[in-house]
């Protein structure tokens, strides 16, 4: 897997079920829009036609996969679940796309996942030693056989769907289709979002409330950690939890950089929160400057934050080139690096001759840093101190966080101070762990990126394999 300087979540996913035949695969194309910041690597919607399961799958943008003939053709159905993905396990292809479907005498399924398993590599191997094929790398098949299994023995599926999740281990928001049923299912920690929302006579649900709003949906409640919630075509709505359910592992990133500024996550408003973060930092460290900037757009509320609390004026240096793919999917490490010149250019009118606190979201290995620094300076900026709404990343996350080996982060390597003379700034500081947590008081936020304190067991197994730099 190709991994780079800036991270990457897995996916994002949404779920709708009507009591009446209506427009919910094109209302699941425009919520995967407002989710596409959550993956960009491939889309897919699944949905049931005279009670055939029916998917689109593809590589590329949401635009990319779905043709306006595709949306006509299914234009009134009841049932649709659908994905946008960024790989952290499996390969990027389209075998690995999701939702991924089982067509079984039993049951047909489509399920679409967020997350990372952490016993995957355990199942996969019991899968196979009993005789099971495997047609992908992610751990998303990994769930439907181990629903189908259970379905056999039980007959029911709600039944089948919870032995399964009591089964895996680490984190995962789920959605599943059935030709008469929409299942959410959020992991017992609360690793990644999932919340419910209603629109008329369909209800959904979706791996963040900016797709609700893009629907003119109403928000109904978060999905709870441990929760598997099951509505029928007729609208019912029924709920049991799994085992050993427990808020306690809401990801800390999700505020930080993942979710969109406009969400609200577990009744945390992500605006909010970053702008918080900005305040936060300058209240660590207050700096004599000319303006506050943010790094778009990862950067950008938590520079209004600083803003505000410092009286110091927020003017962009920056111009970001929105047509620029991705950098980190170019096939080498010096084609990434020089994306960054070409996705963003220095404003030179705000840069040249100032005093500027630049913020941004994280450092991993300081490549991209270094060259924003760079970048400046050339431009003729008289002081840079950098500001990172986040504190320095020291460990791998097993919960489906693309974070680099170990050995790889820039704050395992150097202090501070090191990685501040690395990168060139006149300055630099960290948001702290207690300013992070404040975001939320109430809330037991997962850390573990930071501290190596996850709030879910990780076997000896899976963080050997996290140390030789292998993704199961």
């Amino acid at each position: 897997m190709t991994r780079n300087e800036k991270l990457h979540e897995e996916c994002g996913v949404f779920g709708i079920i009507s009591t009446k035949p209506t427009a919910v695969v094109p209302l699941t194309a425009s919520a995967l829009l407002a989710l596409q910041h959550r993956g960009q690597e491939s889309a897919g919607i699944a949905t049931f036609v005279d009670g055939t399961l029916k998917t689109k799958k593809g590589m590329g943008l949401v635009t990319d996969v779905f043709s306006s003939d595709y949306l006509e053709f299914v234009a009134n159905a009841k049932i649709a679940v659908g994905h946008v993905r960024y790989s952290t396990t499996g390969s990027c292809n389209l075998e690995n796309a999701q939702p991924i479907e089982t067509v079984h005498s039993k049951v047909s399924l489509a399920l679409a996942h967020n997350g990372n398993l952490t016993n995957s590599a355990q199942i996969r191997r019991e899968l196979i030693q009993s005789g099971m094929v495997l047609h992908t790398t992610n751990d998303t098949e990994i769930v439907n056989i181990l629903i189908v299994k259970n379905m056999i023995e039980t007959g029911d599926l709600e039944s089948a769907i919870v032995g399964a999740m009591n089964f895996i281990e680490g984190a995962f928001s789920i959605v599943i289709a059935t030709k008469d049923k929409l299942i959410a299912v959020r992991d017992r920690n609360g690793f990644r979002p999932l919340c419910m929302g209603r629109l008329g006579d369909s209800i959904m649900f979706a791996s963040e409330t900016c797709a609700l709003d893009a629907l003119g949906a109403e928000f109904v409640r978060d999905v709870a950690p441990g929760e598997v919630v099951s509505v029928d075509l007729k609208g019912n709505v029924s709920s049991r939890m799994l085992e050993r359910a427990s808020k306690s592992g809401l990801c800390s990133f999700e505020f930080i950089y993942f979710a969109r500024p406009d969400s609200v996550i577990d009744g945390i408003s992500v605006y909010e929160a970053r702008v918080n973060m900005g305040r936060a930092l300058y209240r660590q460290r207050p700096t004599e400057a000319d303006y506050v900037c943010g790094v778009p757009d990862s950067g950008m509320q938590a520079a209004y934050g600083y803003s505000m609390e410092s009286g110091i004026p927020m003017a962009p240096a920056f111009v970001k080139n929105k047509y620029v793919g991705r950098s980190f999917i170019l096939p080498d490490q010096v084609k990434r690096e020089n994306a960054v010149d070409v996705k963003l250019n220095p404003i030179k009118a705000t840069v040249e001759g100032k005093r500027l606190i630049i913020i941004d979201d994280s450092i991993v290995r300081a490549t991209t840093s270094t060259r924003t620094i760079k970048m400046l300076r050339r431009a003729g900026a008289k002081e840079v101190h950098m500001r990172i709404s986040a504190p320095p990343f020291r460990y791998e996350c097993f919960f489906g966080v693309d974070i680099d080996r170990r050995d790889k982060l820039v704050a395992n390597k150097y202090d501070v101070d090191g990685i501040c003379k690395l990168i060139g700034a006149d300055s630099l500081e960290y948001l702290s762990l207690d300013n992070l947590k404040a975001i939320s008081p109430s809330t037991s936020f997962c850390t573990g990126c930071f501290t190596g304190d996850y709030p879910a067991p990780v076997t000896p197994t899976l963080k050997n394999s996290f140390d030789d730099g292998i993704s199961n």
